[in-house]
């Protein structure tokens, strides 16, 4: 496997303590994991949910996100980062990667937005790819129109810094910062997102969101202001994610050791791209990605990712680029050709394990079977 969640006994604890209590769902682990998230962030709220995914789309709700706007965004990230906001008739707009980070291009952003719509809106959707944090300042300040949403997908990156040294999540630079407790990432909660925000109006509709779009005037008396759903969190996994936050400077600390060791390992190996060792020290490390050169080396990713699970090890691609999914191809055609740098990352890249139960003598053995493999 290329990921796991770590649980311990303190986690387990923590969720059989929560059975035993009043409430099963919606009630105070709830609120206290949300709480330690917008401490932990700097950010004024919190709101949690039953995914990233579905915190994506409280996203596009809250900011009332239409037909007229247009999501700009990277093509390499999860579908989840565009999905809803196409379904409400957002025009995508991808900007070509950054090979040193995974993330978009800030040149070709900034070039992007000299162009401006004469209707709707813009919304950037920056990825923090693998943990790595864009420039938000940057990006901020690049912005020409006052009317822009930003609203940042963090499912990789709780715990990391932007450049400028404001924590991710803080919404320093943002509208909305979304946050994945999926079992891949740095903390769990099974499944969970989260919408980290400094707005009291978004709050209240990212609120009203999770919630059937109802809206209360007292404890029995309520109004349904929109039709959404039902995305509430459990106490068992507002247990779980209270007792994660708790662990979460060791995990990152581990995943940085780990990231150090790979760097050590393919330092004088040619062939081998890494990301940026720029951002390390203030990286909460998500994934471990190379960048195999295929000039150098002739292969074919499915073979080698056969082979590697034969020595026991785990790999995984991120991302396929958005628009070659069928269901973006059928609506927009066929755009390979507009995005050089992503299709070349395409070519080349692969994930290697990376989890916090993972020991420095596993990256040893994992890089040391990769370049038996490509020799």
């Amino acid at each position: 496997m290329y990921a796991r969640q770590s649980i311990d006994a303190s986690d387990i604890e923590a969720i059989v303590q929560s059975l035993k209590g009043e409430f099963i769902t919606r009630g105070p682990k709830v609120k206290e994991f949300e709480e330690s998230l917008s401490k932990y962030c700097d950010a004024q709220y919190a709101v949690v949910m039953n995914s990233g995914s579905t915190a994506l789309e409280a996203c596009y709700f809250a900011a009332d996100a239409g037909p007229a706007d247009r999501l700009i965004t990277t093509p390499n990230t999860f579908i989840a980062t565009i999905s809803r906001g196409v379904d409400r008739g957002m025009t995508p707009v991808f900007i070509d990667i950054d090979r040193n980070n995974g993330s978009f291009s800030l040149e070709q952003l900034e070039y992007n937005l000299d162009f401006q719509s004469t209707r709707g809106r813009e919304f950037i959707v920056p990825v923090h790819f693998a943990g790595i944090a864009i420039d938000m300042k940057r990006l901020s300040d690049s912005l020409k129109n006052p009317n822009s949403v930003v609203i940042e997908d963090a499912a990789h990156a709780l715990g990391s810094l932007y450049p400028s040294g404001e924590k991710v999540g803080s919404c320093a630079y943002s509208d909305m910062t979304i946050l994945s407790f999926h079992p891949a990432k740095t903390i769990t909660t099974a499944e969970g997102g989260a919408v980290l925000t400094n707005d009291p109006v978004l709050y209240e509709k990212l609120i009203s969101f999770r919630n059937n779009g109802i809206k209360r005037k007292s404890h029995w008396e309520y109004d349904c202001e929109a039709l959404t759903g039902n995305y509430h969190f459990t106490e068992m996994q507002g247990a779980l994610g209270v007792s994660q936050m708790k662990r979460l400077p060791e995990f990152i600390k581990k995943r940085r050791a780990l990231v150090k060791r790979y760097r050590e390992l393919f330092k004088d190996f040619d062939g081998i791209k890494l990301f940026t060792d720029a951002q390390d020290d203030y990286t909460a490390f998500h994934l471990m990605v190379i960048q195999i050169d295929s000039e150098k080396y002739s292969f074919d990713r499915t073979e080698l990712i056969e082979k590697l699970k034969q020595k026991d090890v785990g790999t995984q691609y991120h991302y396929i680029p958005l628009y070659r999914h069928s269901v973006l191809k059928k609506r927009f055609g066929d755009l390979e050709e507009y995005f050089p740098e992503m299709e070349k990352y395409y070519k080349e890249a692969l994930s290697l394990p990376l989890y916090y139960d993972l020991e420095l003598k596993d990256v040893d053995r994992i890089v040391e079977t990769l370049k038996l493999i490509l020799r």
